[in-house]
């Protein structure tokens, strides 16, 4: 019995107790904890564990921006508690800095993760607790990113005040810019090519208020808004191959001149607003395939234009009364014209962009798109009366936007009718007195009218105003000759102001048709030109020139025409044309057959697409206006045939020289050149253009004939 007493109190045979003391019970756990410890150290020490990569992790549950993870956190993403995120100025210590558009970009990464990855705990969250239904998200909310529009200088191919292009090879050069034309672009004139060229677009803002919930996704609305566009010939448009740029602009933030103040008035920002707001171009029907709409202009967007022209194509036939699955169509017509630089693709896009319009029920916005796009189109393949029925069905459709008006009238413009653009510009004016770029084309065509000094406050008005499309070249070119021709010595603070926002290329050389980078300098040398062989020649044969020019002077049919451009102040001043803008006048040589043989022999003149060579008489009494010539790329040789002894000067930028018989004067037109003839009888000079020298030979077989 004592035995088995002694047993059960844990006693052993020997006097010991069997099972665990106290003491030993402490002396394991001191053995455990210890190696917890050792253990802890381990890990630390070896780097077993990454702690900061754990505690990262838990960091993005922060939901309280307290910097850890915690109740208050949890207690945020289930909603018991509203979420408040104080704000973290940037440190001022931090070694790299990150650039506005950097910036927005990182900031709106990390913003989409955080929504992701908070969207995936509420999920979860409200599966577990059934506190809320399913979010039933549209795509277009989503999805539709509102892009900061671009505001395009307008860029109309009409040609310059100096000299205009002429298509009869007998015209003079020197003549006033009067007229729009398609075959040259001043700002950004661009070399051609053989092949078909690829459609440019020039972006314009949208100016409707509309609602978010009708918009495909990332749709390229700035494309479609273009107008004015780069023409070439019916059947093969050209591309560019070498920009023709003006000088780089300076800084004119402070200029009093021109331009609206840098603070923005409630008005402006109220417009601006209107502007970024997204157009409406889907119908309630086309709302109900609104993911079949997606996922082909998801496919046009990423460049996918056959796979996109096809998904629109089945929609299409799938859904022939959907407005905005043709309109996909024509513009996957569009940019797959662009990839194969295709008019004959280009022209079924404009088809489709007209029938569009013809279907029941197509939003106005989406109205406003296809035509403008329309018109854009055709004027690129220079069917310019095919644009301006266009751009009149948009007036009768819409006539209380005067923007559509504004582009009414440049197509008038375009062939021509100056009356009609009047008309439509002085109406403009009518419902918007302050409409600066109506202003600017209704100077330029007061100006053409040669009625000067009513040009001059509306050219000013409207560059002042800073509206879109009124920063051009050409009206600060028109303004300042306009004031050049008054007397005003302000004319030289508009060049300047010219020159400091890049439109030309220095105060004084104010040509439109550039090749940047090339030597300018007003007066040349043959040595400096290269072309000695050309000089040479011209000056050992000066009088055989002379003697076949004055031959032609004495038939009784004069073929010397005058210069009716409106470049003289006063006197006569005719021209008799031989080779114009590379081609020869045949007839014309017939009656000067040994001068045409002679200069057959260098093509740097003859084949100067962009210059002419021509007999120019001036008799007593003549004065021409300062001008300048439409580009940089030619330089002009002017050879002395008869001289009169004294009264005969020019100015080429602030320097003056005289003719002599049998000697070569060569300068830069595109400087300011002025010319007097106050002799007492006629003075009769050869003038021969050739290529600027630092052209390279593809520039000269690609560069656009002016």
């Amino acid at each position: 019995m004592a035995d088995d007493a002694e047993s059960k109190h844990g006693g052993g045979k020997n006097g010991k107790k069997e099972g665990l003391s106290g003491s030993s019970f402490f002396t394991w756990f001191m053995v455990i904890a210890l190696l917890g410890v050792w253990t802890s150290v381990a890990v630390v020490w070896f780097e077993l564990v990454d702690y900061e990569e754990v505690l990262g992790k838990l960091g993005i549950y922060d939901a309280d921006g307290d910097g850890d993870f915690d109740v208050e956190d949890a207690k945020v993403l289930l909603g018991l508690k509203e979420r408040s995120v104080p704000a973290q100025p940037p440190s001022p210590d931090s070694e790299e800095t990150i650039q506005p558009a950097e910036k927005s970009y990182v900031e709106s990464e990390h913003k989409n993760a955080d929504i992701e990855l908070e969207e995936e705990i509420q999920s979860v969250l409200h599966e577990a607790l059934h506190s809320q239904p399913d979010a039933d998200f549209l795509a277009d909310d989503l999805g539709a990113v509102e892009s900061e529009p671009y505001e395009a200088p307008v860029s109309y191919e009409y040609d310059m005040d100096v000299e205009k292009t002429v298509t009869d090879p007998e015209a003079p050069d020197d003549r006033v810019h009067g007229d729009y034309n398609e075959d040259h672009e001043p700002k950004h004139e661009k070399q051609a090519e053989t092949e078909d060229a690829a459609v440019e677009d020039l972006p314009e803002e949208v100016n409707e208020v509309t609602e978010p919930d009708e918009i495909i996704e990332d749709f390229d609305t700035d494309k479609d808004l273009s107008v004015e566009s780069k023409h070439t010939e019916d059947v093969v448009a050209t591309e560019p191959e070498e920009s023709e740029m003006p000088a780089q602009a300076e800084d004119y933030s402070n200029d009093d001149l021109v331009g609206k103040s840098e603070k923005e008035t409630e008005q402006d920002k109220t417009e601006k607003a209107k502007k970024k707001k997204k157009p409406k171009l889907l119908n309630k029907f086309d709302k109900t395939i609104k993911a079949e709409l997606d996922a082909a202009e998801k496919l046009r967007k990423k460049g996918k234009v056959e796979e996109a022209l096809r998904a629109f194509e089945a929609l299409v036939n799938q859904y022939p009364q959907s407005p905005r699955a043709r309109y996909g169509k024509a513009q996957s017509e569009d940019d797959l014209a662009e990839k194969m630089r295709s008019n004959e693709m280009l022209q079924k896009a404009i088809n489709t962009y007209d029938e569009v319009v013809s279907l029941p029920n197509v939003p106005s916005d989406l109205i406003k798109l296809s035509l403008k796009r329309e018109a854009d189109r055709q004027q690129f393949l220079g069917r310019m009366r095919g644009s301006l029925v266009t751009l009149q069905k948009l007036v009768q459709l819409f006539p209380g936007d005067t923007s559509f008006k504004n582009d009414l009238g440049v197509g008038y413009l375009l062939i021509g009718d100056n009356s009609n653009a009047k008309r439509v510009y002085e109406e403009v004016l009518s419902l918007a007195p302050n409409d600066g770029f109506a202003k600017v084309h209704y100077g330029f065509i007061l100006k053409a009218e040669n009625k000067i000094a009513e040009s001059i406050p509306y050219l000013k008005e409207g560059l002042e105003s800073g509206d879109p499309g009124t920063d051009d070249g050409r009206f600060y070119f028109h303004l300042g000759d306009a004031l050049q021709r008054m007397g005003d010595k302000e004319a030289y603070r508009w060049y300047e102001l010219g020159y400091q926002r890049g439109h030309f290329a220095s105060v004084w050389q104010r040509s439109l048709y550039n090749v940047k980078g090339l030597k300018a300098q007003p007066w040349w040398t043959a040595r400096e030109t290269g072309y000695t062989e050309l000089v040479k020649s011209l000056e050992k044969n000066w009088k055989l020139i002379r003697d076949e020019g004055l031959a032609v002077m004495d038939k009784k049919r004069s073929l010397f025409l005058p210069e009716d451009e409106n470049l003289r102040e006063k006197g006569d001043w005719s021209q008799f044309t031989l080779w114009q803008q590379g081609r020869k006048n045949e007839n014309a040589c017939k009656s000067v057959p040994k001068t045409c043989a002679l200069l057959e022999r260098f093509p740097e003149a003859t084949g100067c697409r962009r210059g002419q060579i021509k007999y120019s008489i001036m008799h007593p009494g003549t004065h021409v206006w300062p001008h300048t010539g439409p580009t940089n790329c030619r330089l002009r040789m002017h050879l002395g045939l008869v001289i009169p002894k004294e009264g005969c000067r020019i100015r080429c930028a602030q320097e003056n020289r005289t003719w002599e018989e049998g000697k070569v004067l060569i300068f830069d037109d595109s400087f300011e050149h002025e010319v007097w003839q106050d002799a007492g009888s006629y003075r009769l000079i050869f003038i021969v253009d050739v290529w600027h020298p630092e052209l390279s030979a593809q520039q000269r077989r690609t560069l656009p004939a002016i």
